[in-house]
């Protein structure tokens, strides 16, 4: 039992749990068969745990290590790139910065975390973020995306389409890429499709990740979805020009994406930092038309994207810092800031609803704030953090003024 735990609607109660979903909310201090294993709350907000949509566990933890001076997207590519080639990190320094990138978010409040790992060089960094799911085990979900590199397509692409192959074998739970990268998204695309139904699994693409308004490719993907009907889930990151679109075209891209079922995930952290350098008067902010999508009956969640490497120099792994910057940078109202990091992420995921209600997954937060909005503001690090109604992590804070 989970007692004393505080609801958005003020109520105090104790929550019980059965196999891991929730099977009763009762008012707090309710009567309860002697030796009931009891986890005291101590008042605090009870919310369903919060998940992470775009990570780069391979990358995270490495902005020492990797600089990118340039600051823009281009710059942490080749930044990447260049460190990579000369064999900078080992598969067991993959391994262990991923389990640190995985803990931090566990301990935040984070139970489910779906990570892009680039599968252009060889599958060692893929091997090494499995190695780190694996010790993460029973803590939290992780979904594995194999983010192939450029080019894909055309005879230049030949070793990177071995690579995926190779990621394949070794297994992964969706196909990623990035058809703006690519000289010919088009056939990306279409190619990506035709291998993630060989292979029975979903798709998460990097979209529009650019400031050029002639660049739309969410459209064609929602048009491809449609007509392949394509059986597995779709998600779309990024999608950063359609941001830049006329209210026109934002509404009917939006109601083309809604119709093919496509998720979108918006990244504001990464996207604020990498974006719009060259654009020093009326400086755009490098996301997606979320308005527009969530008008449309579209399924949009966010995430951070990197942590703390050459493509987001700073991060502290915690979702609620993401949905801070929905409020300020995406003009969302903070409870559906904080649905996008929860309730919506969770969804895009693929997984079961979770939180303080009867027969959800008992996937929960308890953090020491008075409501969504002063969690969001405050980011207390007072926390407990339950997978399946089992505690997995906690964190505590103190303060002390000394006059």
């Amino acid at each position: 039992m989970l007692a004393s735990g505080h609801l958005g609607d003020g109520r105090l109660v104790d929550l019980h749990v059965v196999d891991g979903s929730v099977s009763a909310v009762t008012e707090s201090g309710t009567p309860v068969a002697a030796g009931t294993p009891r986890e005291d709350l101590a008042g605090w907000l009870l919310l369903g745990a919060m998940a992470e949509p775009h990570a780069h566990l391979d990358k995270a933890l490495t902005a020492e290590q990797v600089p990118n001076p340039r600051g823009d997207l281009m710059g942490a590519i080749d930044a990447w790139m260049t460190a990579a080639s000369t064999g900078l990190f080992t598969p067991e320094d993959i391994a262990d910065r991923a389990t640190d990138a995985l803990e931090l978010l566990l301990a935040n409040g984070a139970t489910a975390v779906r990570t892009h790992v680039n599968v252009g060089a060889g599958v060692e960094a893929l091997r090494a973020v499995r190695e780190a799911r694996s010790r993460m085990d029973g803590l939290l979900d992780v979904q594995i995306v194999a983010l192939t590199s450029n080019p894909i397509t055309g005879p230049e692409g030949r070793e990177n389409r071995r690579a995926l192959a190779a990621a394949l074998e070794v297994g992964v739970d969706l196909i990623g890429g990035c058809p703006h990268l690519d000289p010919d998204g088009a056939t990306l695309m279409s190619d990506a499709f035709a291998a993630a139904s060989d292979a029975g699994i979903g798709l998460d693409l990097h979209v529009d990740e650019v400031l050029d308004p002639e660049v739309l490719y969410l459209r064609e993907l929602a048009r491809m979805v449609v007509d392949g009907g394509f059986a597995h889930p779709v998600a779309a990151s990024h999608c950063v020009t359609l941001g830049l679109q006329s209210p026109e075209v934002q509404a009917a891209v939006s109601r083309q994406v809604a119709d093919a079922g496509v998720n979108v995930v918006t990244l504001p952290q990464t996207n604020l930092f990498l974006q719009g350098r060259n654009h020093p008067t009326a400086t755009p902010r490098g996301l997606t038309a979320i308005a527009a999508l969530h008008q449309a009956g579209a399924l949009v969640c966010a995430g951070a994207d990197n942590v703390q490497d050459p493509f987001n120099l700073v991060g502290r792994s915690d979702p609620l810092e993401t949905a801070a910057l929905l409020v300020m940078a995406g003009h969302r109202l903070p409870d559906e800031a904080f649905r996008m990091i929860g309730a919506n992420a969770r969804a895009c995921l693929g997984l079961p609803s979770a939180g303080p209600v009867v027969g959800a997954v008992a996937d929960l937060v308890a953090i020491d704030a008075p409501s969504v909005r002063g969690a969001i503001a405050d980011a207390p690090m007072a926390r407990k953090v339950f997978h399946r109604g089992k505690l997995v992590a906690a964190t505590s804070q103190s303060r002390t003024i000394y006059r």
